[in-house]
């Protein structure tokens, strides 16, 4: 099996540490293979895939897209290394407002799967980054909404105080004042 799917303090985010092939030529690694995927329980399809490039310190989020075009994303750094963060809101989720992160970087090759009704951000650690990310909808602006990155009631440590954020992301609304439509179903 190429991959290692880690389940991480959340239920729904998934670390993915695919197996590389490394010798004197580079290396190789799948990126992504359906089935191996949909047996690790990821079972919605990609469609969109977007690539971006950032200066260290940059934050990206906290980002989501309401239903009916929800997206959940797979996440690499291709180059750099990123601190990569998804937050549970789906309303009536036991861990509703929690949230996990993990460092992704151009070495560890790792990649951070964020289901919908999660919401999603990076910062930037080196002096630039290059991320790639797979998503399950494609992009609405429409249903695009945010979050704001320092909300003291999800309380993520961002590595690097003061970061540069686009002027959207600086006004985007706390947890509790978020336009959402994600509801927890318990899926036992």
């Amino acid at each position: 099996m190429p991959f290692e799917f880690k389940k991480l303090e959340l239920p729904g985010p998934l670390l993915i540490c695919p197996k590389i092939f490394d010798d004197g030529r580079g290396f190789f690694l799948e990126l992504y293979k359906h089935s191996e995927f949909t047996s690790a329980g990821i079972t919605e399809h990609l469609v969109q895939d977007n690539y971006s490039k950032s200066s260290q310190g940059v934050l990206r989020g906290l980002h989501f897209q309401k239903t009916p075009k929800a997206q959940g994303k797979l996440v690499m750094c291709m180059q750099g290394r990123i601190y990569d963060a998804a937050v549970d809101i789906r309303k009536g989720s036991p861990h509703y407002g929690k949230w996990v992160g993990a460092e992704l970087t151009s070495e560890n090759r790792f990649q951070l799967y964020v289901p919908p009704g999660f919401a999603h951000g990076f910062q930037v650690l080196s002096e630039t980054a290059e991320v790639m990310y797979k998503c399950t909808d494609e992009y609405s602006p429409q249903n695009e909404r945010g979050i704001i990155w320092n909300d003291p009631d999800i309380g993520i440590l961002w590595p690097i105080p003061n970061p540069v954020l686009s002027t959207k992301d600086k006004v985007n609304p706390r947890l509790l004042d978020i336009d959402n439509n994600f509801i927890y179903a318990d899926k036992r």
